[in-house]
Order: C-alpha cells, then sequence, then structure tokens
C-alpha cells in the first residue's frame, strides 16, 4: 500500500512499553520464567465496596445509556470532597472539575486545548514520556529543564527565567516526581505559581502518586488563587488498584476547565456509568484502605531495596511513589544493555532510566507492582 501517513507520526515513536512488552512476551511464550519488574500497573484489587459499586449499577435504567460528558454530578461532588479532605482544596463540582478516562487522555485533551503549532512546552527530564510526545503530536515544540539528584529533582526556576520563554504556553510538573519518587516542596509550589503568573504560563501538576509511599500528600492548587493559571491531573490507577479501569480528573479554575472540555466533548461520549459509580466509592474509602496498601508497598519495597543492593545500585530510601529510581554502579554499562543483559540472563524486566530521557541515562527503574514471592525469586537468581 502506498497510503502516506501524516507528517505528525515522523515526531514520535511507538510508546516504549508497547515495543518492550512485545519483546518480554516472546520470550515468554519460548519458556522463560520473566518476572515484569518494570510496569506500574497495580497486580491487587480495588477496594471491596468499589466492585461492589460496578455490579449493583449494572441493573440501573441509565447504566447502558450515553453519560454526560462531565461525568455524573455525585462522581464530580466525590472528587470535590476528596480535594477538600486529603489536600484542603476548595473546589466548585459544577465547573471546576472534568473526570477523564485516565490522566493520560488528559494530556492530550489539555495540550490541544491550549498548544498551537511553534508554540513551546516545558517537559521535565527525566520525566513522563508522554508529554513529549503529545507535545510533537499536536505540532507543538518540547522545551526540556533538567533535573538531577543534586538538586533533588526539582526545578531550577532561576536558571529557567535565564531562557528565552516567549514562545512557552504549557509547564508539566509532576510531583510526586515519576520516575525519581522525589517529592516538592511548598516553596517549589509557591514559586512555581508566581513563575506562571509572570510568565503567563499554563502549569500542570500530574499527581497520581501522592497516596504512595508519601507521609504528606501535597496538591498544587492547595497553594494557587481561584484565577491562578494552574492545573492538576489526578488519576485512582495507582491509589486504587484501578489501572484498567480508566479514571482520572482534570481540577483547576472553571474557564480553563471549560477549554478542556470542549476537546473532550467532541473526542468521546461519556465514561460508563458503572465505572463512575466505582469510582465514587473508591473516593470515598476510609484511611484504612490507604493504611493497608502502604504496607503491602513498604514491604514489597524493602526486598526491592536488598535486589538493588546485590546489582550494586544506589538510591534514596526518603523517596516516595511505587517505584524505586536506582542509580547503577560505576562502571556499568548504559542502561539499556544493563536492563538487557539482566532481562537475557536472569529473566528479570527492570525499566532502563532513558526512556524519561537523557537525564535517566544511570538509571534503573524497579517497580513495586510485583509480590514478594516474585521479588524473592528475582534475588534467588543472583543467589541461587
Amino acid at each position: 500500500m502506498s497510503i502516506e501517513i501524516a507528517n505528525r507520526l515522523h515526531t514520535v515513536e511507538e510508546y516504549y512499553f508497547s515495543k518492550k512488552l512485545r519483546e518480554v512476551a516472546t520470550l515468554a511464550a519460548k519458556g522463560n520464567p520473566i518476572i515484569n519488574m518494570g510496569i506500574g500497573s497495580p497486580d491487587t484489587e480495588p477496594p471491596t465496596q468499589v466492585v461492589e459499586a460496578l455490579k449493583s449499577s449494572l441493573t440501573m435504567a441509565t447504566a447502558h445509556k450515553y453519560q454526560s460528558y462531565q461525568g455524573l454530578p455525585d462522581f464530580r461532588m466525590a472528587i470535590a470532597n476528596f480535594y477538600k479532605d486529603k489536600y484542603k482544596v476548595a473546589v466548585n463540582h459544577n465547573n471546576q472539575i472534568l473526570p477523564l478516562m485516565g490522566s493520560k487522555e488528559g494530556i492530550m485533551h489539555i495540550s490541544m486545548a491550549f498548544l498551537n503549532e511553534g508554540d513551546q512546552a516545558l517537559i521535565p527530564n527525566p520525566g513522563y514520556p508522554t508529554y513529549t510526545s503529545v507535545t510533537r503530536l499536536v505540532g507543538a515544540e518540547p522545551l526540556f529543564y533538567d533535573l538531577s539528584a543534586n538538586e533533588n529533582w526539582l526545578p531550577d526556576l532561576k536558571k529557567l527565567e535565564m531562557q528565552d520563554l516567549s514562545k512557552v504556553k504549557l509547564m508539566w510538573i509532576n510531583y510526586p516526581h515519576m520516575p525519581t519518587g522525589a517529592s516538592a516542596t511548598v516553596a517549589l509550589f509557591s514559586d512555581l505559581i508566581s513563575f506562571a503568573k509572570k510568565h503567563d504560563i499554563l502549569i500542570v501538576n500530574d499527581n497520581p502518586y501522592s497516596f504512595i509511599l508519601n507521609d504528606a500528600p501535597m496538591s498544587l492548587l492547595t497553594h494557587a488563587q481561584n484565577d491562578d493559571p494552574v492545573m492538576e491531573l489526578n488519576s485512582l490507577s495507582k491509589t486504587f488498584n484501578m489501572a484498567g479501569w480508566r479514571v482520572g480528573m482534570l481540577v483547576g479554575p472553571a474557564a480553563l476547565i471549560q477549554n478542556v472540555l470542549k476537546v473532550k466533548s467532541n473526542m468521546d461520549s461519556g465514561m460508563f456509568y458503572g465505572i463512575q459509580k466505582g469510582a465514587i466509592a473508591a473516593l470515598r474509602s476510609a484511611e484504612t484502605w490507604y493504611d493497608s496498601m502502604n504496607d503491602l508497598y513498604r514491604k514489597r519495597r524493602e526486598w526491592v531495596w536488598k535486589l538493588a543492593d546485590v546489582l550494586g545500585c544506589q538510591y534514596d530510601r526518603s523517596a516516595s511513589g511505587m517505584f524505586v529510581w536506582a542509580k547503577l554502579p560505576k562502571g556499568a554499562p548504559s542502561s539499556e544493555e544493563f536492563i538487557d543483559e539482566i532481562l537475557y540472563n536472569k529473566h528479570v524486566f527492570i525499566t532502563p532510566g532513558t526512556i524519561f530521557g537523557s537525564q535517566g541515562e544511570g538509571y534503573i527503574r524497579f517497580s513495586l507492582c510485583v509480590s514478594e514471592e516474585l521479588i524473592k525469586e528475582a534475588l534467588i537468581r543472583w543467589n541461587p
């Protein structure tokens, strides 16, 4: 066939995990006992009441019809109450909240709503690869800002202000940070809001990890006024083990939410009713849910640290989130060579830091979405 592809496809590659997991699956199909420590996909069930809410919704008269583009009012109210309870942020459930089919969808919708061809978006390096690919897909230009261990993986705003920011319309931040697990400070959030207002830049905090192994959940919106140019993405995927449900949310000023809704309402026909009912139940979970989830991840992390020690890696014991970001020992090969050697010789898949940007070279990332038994099995493969 000679169908010419759109020019935008020349700016991106297939997502790393989409390609790499095919390779991992091929190895597994040949009988290799692969232990996948690369993906942040929770391997345990959502809270019991979430599944029950979904089940009980299926016989309701409205369950199988098109749903509102803005989600159920009760769902938006549950999000508003969640933000008030967990982050001390007051938001209007009528016009300051937009439910999403996963926060990844929101990255595309936000970019389409605010970026024109030739605009620039500030993107963390290392950072979530989707920020870069979506920026390129909409015809804008990624402008990377480096994060480093020496600065606790926080942006240097003074250094950023020395650059030409005249074309920058959007800045992505992500705290607690993925992949490093670094946490923001109150001072940083305050400075970011001042930076946004000074330079007329929309700042979006991608915040799906704030309740995982983190004693002080924070929201960028806690420090913002209603008309400040800041928004926040959040998700139920990690906190409530609902990655496959595809439930997220965007919170921010009403005018900005309305612009994103213009895009979203032309892209889908509403979220399935039962998923929304399950999401409501999740957001109302008792504190015991968070405690049990973190107890599980804490135990797993102890074993991952032991595995990192065996590999001669260094890591930050104060980091949060569902990953362990580890620095390779001196003299090690590149991150991708290092993980491929382990994949083919030990049949353990670990993520190379380079997929998150050039600043990820020399690092690898372990997922905690693996049972203790499998982590112990990985250790045995180095110490039979």
